[in-house]
């Protein structure tokens, strides 16, 4: 049989003691833990809702009204009136040069030419194709003439007409109410067909809204407006 080693109570006494040390040693490597309890259960804070308030818009401003005309556009005074006397080619194309600065409605450097004018006083009837220029700006037209002995008639007639803007203008404004601005398609002198499309203008109110005119100009140069 083998032999029972006995073991003395200071044995006994010494694992007692090391198996408590041992169960001490986990507790306080639990204890130690680098973990925050209360900083893992803190909420992250939710986002915040929309606003439901609305946003401002800027106001829009009025303007000011242009003023309406209280006088017709002045008649333009075209001076240099040949002689009664003088050749009738020459009473003639002043005449026309006249009509086109009135129908225009300002004074500017006329010419007329006429190629064959200078057989107009021959007793007959004649047809001529005549080029006016109007403050730099051309268009054709037709002139017949009927010559006696001792008098003679005649009449120039053309598709086209010259007018300046400001005319034009002047006339947008006697048909748009209350207009604050008024723009128009067209140079400061502008050839156009009295059986034409017209001259576009656009007019702001006084309320900064657009409404589109079209401007019609007469073979005398009378403008009729109305909206497009």
């Amino acid at each position: 049989m083998g032999v029972r080693r006995k073991l003395s109570p200071e044995g006994i006494r010494f694992g007692l003691t090391v198996f408590s040390l041992s169960a001490i040693a986990v507790f306080v490597l639990t204890a130690c833990s680098d973990s925050d309890p209360e900083a893992a259960s803190t909420p992250a804070p939710s986002a915040s809702a929309p606003s439901s308030a609305p946003i401002p818009t800027a106001s829009t401003p009025s303007l000011t009204p242009l003023p309406t005309p209280s006088k017709p556009w002045p008649t333009p005074k075209v001076t240099g009136e040949p002689e009664n006397d003088a050749p009738l080619a020459e009473r003639i194309q002043f005449a026309i040069a006249k009509q086109a600065q009135i129908a225009a409605g300002k004074t500017a450097a006329t010419t007329v030419k006429c190629p064959g004018m200078s057989d107009v006083e021959k007793p007959g009837k004649h047809e001529l194709t005549c080029t006016v220029t109007y403050g730099g700006k051309a268009y054709t037209g037709t002139l017949t003439v009927d010559a006696k002995t001792y008098t003679a008639s005649y009449k120039f007639t053309s598709e086209s007409v010259a007018i300046v803007k400001p005319k034009v203008v002047d006339a947008v404004l006697r048909a748009a109410p209350d207009a604050a601005k008024v723009t128009c398609t067209m140079d400061d002198v502008a050839v156009v067909k009295h059986s034409g499309a017209g001259i576009a203008c656009d007019v702001t109110s006084t309320t900064n809204a657009v409404q589109p005119y079209k401007a019609q100009v007469s073979g005398n140069g009378q403008v009729l407006v109305a909206k497009a």
